[in-house]
């Protein structure tokens, strides 16, 4: 009898396909009981992925089994698209979920297929572009929550509002990684009953996972050997996920020395939390049709580079300077920690993006040639960051969308495109900087401040904006650092009790004082000097 044994789990009990068939006929009685118990709506996860394939066919067989009279209770099928995935994984999920809203139809079943979406202002792009965030990190890991957690979160809370509880259903297995056993071993001892664990994230819901103790191989066997109920091809799934292995095989019964594809993940293609997209580049290197992707992987490769300090602010979002303890080879350096992209970055990414997007739409398959790497609405938002938040008025993402794509911006927010300063206002104002970035910043953000409150009934709150101004950008790079590594260098003899060295640091600024007052002549007396001053004399 053939046995389904995954590599990774050699020294478990093996079952076989027999075992295999009886723990299926087991979980569809579950399934069916368990559905039938109450009134508790179902929301099954699905990614498109073998997993959740899995556990959503399991469902759809148990409950289609039902008399048509029990079928009573809704069942959410809901995926989350980050838009950012794995053009082709995203195309197939979405013509899935179309087959089956139809064939739920067809059948009389009462599966309701959802997609959802982060909201426009938490995406990818307005993250990085907008904002300026650095590519996602293991320390940073800005993205997970905004594009997969919250939208699915959102969802699950208004199913429970709407109905006071909520069974989540998962594809999630013990196998898939040793953390992730350790974790559902955690929630065992919590259960209420067999495989419904709480939701540590989500109150009032239950997590249900049917195939938690299921190997890859069992997974694979059941796709293989029970027909997909909603008329999609098991087959197909399973082709593309020997595409994306890099020897472009998948085996079911597999040794300690066979690789399996049952392992190959699909996600964003612009993830830099793992070192090298394995599936996108196998797709390419296995199927000459899949070559039109490679400008992604070669954009996701400029995403993941080392090192972006020359790209960089020195200053953190919130315009401070934060110090920390780098190690090179010949010491233990003190430096600010690199912050968001700066202004020339940020546009630079933008443009490459949109001259990405022109190019793929150019030599993707003809059923392909409408993909969207950036929607106008985030650009949109982007848009709005840029110029509200950051203050850079000369308003250049129209001007680079029109230059890539020989197209006028249409900003789809109401009165985007009217504005007291532009693009002429911030030439002069460069011309009269000279050169000077941090003044040319200044300057920006006190005349750009003034036009926000212009229109305001209650200018309350505009001294503040404008203090906030000077304090974050009226200092140079060099002094800016230079007093964020005094203030370290006194908070670190204020702890280890040094008073000595806390009065000498302490003279030392005062002194620094006197020579500039000396110095001075009133014309040169600068708004930053001034609340200098003022800050150390209080």
């Amino acid at each position: 009898m053939a046995t389904a044994q995954q590599p990774e789990n050699k020294g478990q009990e093996t079952r076989t396909v027999a075992d295999l068939v009886e723990d299926i006929q087991a979980l569809t009685t579950e399934i069916q009981e368990l559905y039938c118990l109450d009134e508790i709506p179902w929301v099954v996860g699905y990614s498109g992925g073998k997993d959740s394939s899995c556990v959503l066919q399991l469902v759809w067989n148990a409950i289609a089994a039902l008399p048509p009279e029990k079928r009573t209770k809704t069942i959410y099928v809901i995926t989350t698209d980050t838009l950012v995935e794995n053009p082709i994984v995203a195309a197939w999920v979405r013509n899935s979920l179309k087959q089956m809203k139809s064939e739920a139809q067809v059948q009389g079943l009462p599966f309701e297929p959802h997609l959802l979406q982060p909201d426009f202002k938490e995406t990818f792009w307005v993250g990085l572009i907008g904002k300026g965030y650095p590519a996602p990190r293991g320390k940073f890991r800005w993205c997970t929550e905004r594009l997969k957690i919250n939208p699915s979160n959102r969802f699950i809370r208004d199913v429970i509002r709407a109905s006071g509880e909520a069974i989540v259903v998962l594809g999630t297995r013990k196998a898939e990684s040793t953390k992730r056993a350790s974790r559902m071993k955690k929630l065992e001892a919590q259960r209420v009953r067999d495989r419904l664990s709480p939701n540590m994230n989500l109150p009032n819901s239950l997590v249900y996972s049917p195939i938690e103790d299921w190997e890859n191989d069992e997974v694979w066997i059941y796709l293989m050997q029970w027909e997909n109920p909603w008329g999609y091809s098991n087959k197909d799934l399973f082709s593309m996920y020997r595409g994306a292995s890099a020897d472009n095989e998948c085996p079911l019964v597999v040794d300690t020395s066979t690789p399996s594809c049952g392992s190959s993940r699909f996600g964003c293609w612009v993830c830099t939390l793992v070192s090298q997209d394995k599936s996108l580049t196998a797709m390419i290197q296995n199927d000459e049709e899949k070559e039109w992707m490679q400008p992604l992987l070669d954009f996701r490769k400029e995403l993941d580079a080392e090192e972006t300090r020359d790209k960089r602010d020195f200053r953190r979002r919130n315009g401070g300077v934060q110090l920390y303890e780098r190690n090179l080879e010949e010491g233990i350096s003190i430096e600010p920690i690199p912050g968001p992209f700066i202004k020339e970055a940020r546009e630079d990414w933008l443009r490459k993006l949109l001259t990405v997007e022109k190019e793929i739409r150019q030599t993707a398959p003809e059923n392909m040639r409408d993909i969207t790497l950036i929607t106008l609405e985030e650009m949109s938002e982007i848009r709005r960051i840029w110029l509200e938040e950051r203050h850079e008025f000369d308003d250049s993402l129209p001007r680079i969308y029109q230059e890539v794509t020989g197209e006028e911006f249409q900003d789809p927010r109401p009165g985007a495109d009217y504005s007291l300063l532009g693009r002429d206002e911030w030439i002069v104002l460069e011309e009269i900087c000279e050169g000077d970035a941090m003044h040319l910043e200044l300057m920006a953000k006190l005349l750009d401040t003034e036009r926000q409150y212009r229109k305001k009934t209650r200018r309350v709150g505009i001294y503040e904006t404008l203090e906030k101004c000077f304090n974050t950008s009226s200092r140079s790079p060099e002094d800016a650092i230079k007093n964020a590594r005094l203030k370290r260098e006194l908070s670190e003899a204020v702890s280890q009790g040094d008073v000595a060295k806390v009065k000498q640091m302490t003279l030392g600024d005062v002194a620094a004082i006197n020579e500039v007052d000396e110095g001075e002549s009133d014309e040169e007396v600068t708004w930053a000097s001034m609340k200098f001053k003022k800050e150390n004399s209080e």
